[in-house]
C-alpha cells in the first residue's frame, strides 16, 4: 500500500495520496489552496495518475485547490451534497475566516460526483467506505480503507481533539452523535489519519481524547 502525506497551505492541512502501489492509478484526499504543484510532483516522481479526489467537507483549507487540480488531472471529484453550500463559496469562507482573500486560484470544480453514508467506493484498485459524520460541517464524511484498517478522519476526530463547530453549519451535539455512532466503534487499531496534525489510532483516542470520555 502507498500511502503520502503532505501537509499544506496556511492551516497545515493534511492531504493524501493514496494507491496499491507506485506506478497506476490514484486516489488524492482532500485538495486545500496551493496544492497543485506538490500534489502532482509527488504523483509524478511515484508514476502516479489520479483517478480521484475525495473531499471530507467543504472548508476552503480542504477544498480550494480543488478546482486546479481537477481542470489539470482530470480526477473525478467526490462531496457530500449537504456541504454544497460551502463550495460554491470558497472566497467567501476566507472572508469570514480571514477578512480577506490571499492571491491564489480558489474556483470549485465544475461539478461533483455526490457521497452518501455507506457508499462503497471502488476507486484505484481501492475500496473505501464512506461515513457520513456530520458536526463539523453538515456534510463532513469520514472514509475507511477497512481492508488496511485505516480511516481518513477529516476534521472529525484529531490526535487528542475534534473538530471545531463554531463554523457555519456546525454543530456540536451532532458531532458527538456522529463520533459515538461512526467512528468510535471501529476497532482499537484503527489507524486514524487526520486532517490536520499528526496520526493516532481508534484505541488511543478512545482512552485519552478528552472530548471522547463518555465513550
Amino acid at each position: 500500500m502507498f500511502i503520502r502525506r503532505l501537509e499544506l497551505w496556511l492551516a497545515a492541512t493534511n492531504t493524501y495520496v493514496v494507491a496499491r502501489e507506485p506506478g497506476g492509478p490514484a486516489v488524492v484526499i482532500d485538495a486545500p489552496p496551493d496544492c497543485l504543484d506538490p500534489l502532482t510532483g509527488l504523483m509524478a516522481a511515484h508514476d502516479l495518475a489520479p483517478t480521484a479526489l475525495l473531499l471530507t467537507h467543504g472548508h476552503v483549507d480542504h477544498l480550494g485547490g480543488a478546482g486546479s487540480f481537477a481542470a489539470r488531472t482530470g480526477a473525478a471529484v467526490y462531496l457530500h451534497p449537504d456541504d454544497d453550500f460551502l463550495a460554491r463559496s470558497p472566497e467567501d469562507q476566507l472572508r469570514i475566516l480571514m477578512g480577506t482573500v490571499p492571491p491564489g486560484d480558489y474556483r470549485p470544480p465544475e461539478s461533483y460526483r455526490e457521497l452518501a453514508d455507506g457508499l462503497s467506493l471502488d476507486l484505484a484498485g481501492l475500496r473505501l467506505e464512506v461515513l457520513a459524520t456530520p458536526g463539523h460541517t453538515p456534510g463532513h464524511c469520514c472514509f475507511h480503507l477497512s481492508e488496511e484498517a485505516i480511516l481518513f478522519s477529516g476534521d472529525q476526530l484529531f490526535a487528542g481533539s475534534i473538530g471545531r463547530t463554531d463554523l457555519p453549519g456546525g454543530d456540536y451535539e451532532t458531532l458527538l452523535t456522529s463520533m459515538k455512532e461512526k467512528v468510535v466503534p471501529l476497532d482499537d487499531g484503527v489507524t486514524v489519519m487526520p486532517g490536520h496534525g499528526p496520526s493516532t489510532t481508534i484505541g488511543r483516542e478512545r482512552r485519552s481524547n478528552p472530548f471522547l470520555g463518555g465513550y
